[in-house]
């Protein structure tokens, strides 16, 4: 309604019209997601010997939930209902497709039903390496891309890791100085090549097992590491004062993972009592000793750590996206209650953004002259 009297020689358009085109876009928006991919490959062309993938909520400001827009876990903690969107990029970063789904299923499985689909619709043949977080890494998804024939580049919690690879990442053998524009340390890389073994229950249960030779890429910033422990000590020095003011464990919010909840007695054994709040050193110090270090796996063992670590850290494109979307868009908090005109609101989200991203690299050559009014 803002936009519509701006354009050229328009007639007016009442508001119930336009809630019209949304829900006619919604119902169909399938069908434009391919008639604008194709479009894109004719004059363009994609790059999809690399992908990157990731996944967003949106919320509502309702009370109640419906089939489609379902309470969840919200990037930003709220309760409200919300629905999910799974955005898909070329090596350019240019939007290939997107998928949105419930608010209420998990984002894991939304990777391998897209790639699918899209790689489908687009005759793609060949090799594609998918990229993503560790949000999005799990074994089955693993397996997918290696029996359909891709790769994968993904981030993979340290924290998680069996004690031997632990110590692996903490070893300070191997590490090699990644400098600057003006030779100064940027990061600290090393690298490794072995077989892992990885386990997942199919659709029946039964569990699977598979092994990948896999190339892990291990990085250190200091920089971040230094504002990493920064960041542990405020939350501890936070929990600490919560602890003696006794608050309630909903008060502790994120910086709940450095306490221990327990229920102890005046000798400070166990019991069914009162709950009392304590440090929690052990998750301290873990957090410390491995604040700044990032890993990434991969099945490609012919590129370099480098370009590994390049490749991966394109991700922050398809974060752009998304924020593109929910400021400079409006596309949160959404207004509207039907389905079909949710998924058309959306839908012109994507459109807006491919604009955008074809601009900025067929275009303005990469530059994004547009930032400042725009982005």
């Amino acid at each position: 309604h803002d936009v519509w009297p701006r354009l050229w020689e328009t007639d007016p358009a009442s508001l119930t019209q336009l809630y019209e085109g949304i829900a006619f876009l919604g119902d169909n928006y399938e069908k434009i997601l391919e008639i604008y991919a194709h479009e894109v490959s004719r004059v363009f062309g994609y790059k999809t010997e690399q992908t990157y993938f990731d996944c967003t909520n949106f919320y509502f400001e309702i009370d109640r939930e419906d089939e489609f827009r379902r309470k969840g876990p919200e990037k930003n903690n709220r309760r409200d209902p919300i629905v999910g969107l799974g955005l898909l990029l070329d090596a350019n970063q240019v939007p290939l497709g997107m998928k949105m789904f419930p608010g209420n299923q998990s984002e894991v499985p939304v990777i391998r039903h897209v790639l699918s689909d899209l790689k489908q619709q687009h005759h793609i043949k060949g090799k594609t390496i998918r990229v993503a977080d560790k949000g999005l890494n799990c074994a089955e998804n693993i397996h997918h891309a290696i029996q359909h024939g891709d790769g994968y580049i993904h981030s993979k919690s340290i924290a998680k890791l069996p004690k031997t690879e632990k110590e692996w990442v903490l070893l300070t053998d191997g590490y090699k100085q990644v400098l600057d524009t003006n030779d100064k340390v940027k990061y600290f890389i090393k690298s490794c090549v072995a077989e892992f073994i990885y386990e997942y229950k199919d659709t029946s249960g039964v569990k699977q097992r598979f092994t990948v030779t896999e190339k892990r890429v291990v990085t250190l910033n200091p920089k971040l590491r230094t504002k990493k422990i920064a960041e542990i000590k405020k939350q501890v020095n936070k929990v600490k004062n919560l602890c003696l003011s006794q608050a309630k464990r909903k008060e502790y919010g994120d910086a709940a993972k450095y306490v221990n909840f327990e229920a102890i007695d005046e000798q400070g054994l166990t019991t069914d009592n009162r709950i009392e709040a304590a440090l929690n050193q052990e998750a301290i110090l873990q957090d410390i000793e491995l604040a700044g270090f990032n890993l990434i796996l991969t099945s490609e063992i012919d590129m370099t750590p480098l370009d590994i670590y390049d490749a991966y850290h394109n991700l922050w494109r398809i974060e752009e996206s998304f924020k593109v979307m929910k400021s400079q868009l409006d596309a949160r908090p959404v207004y509207l209650q039907k389905q079909n005109t949710i998924i058309g609101h959306f839908l012109i989200c994507y459109v807006a953004v491919l604009l955008l991203r074809l601009l900025q690299i067929h275009v303005f050559t990469n530059r994004n002259p547009l930032a400042k009014s725009i982005m």
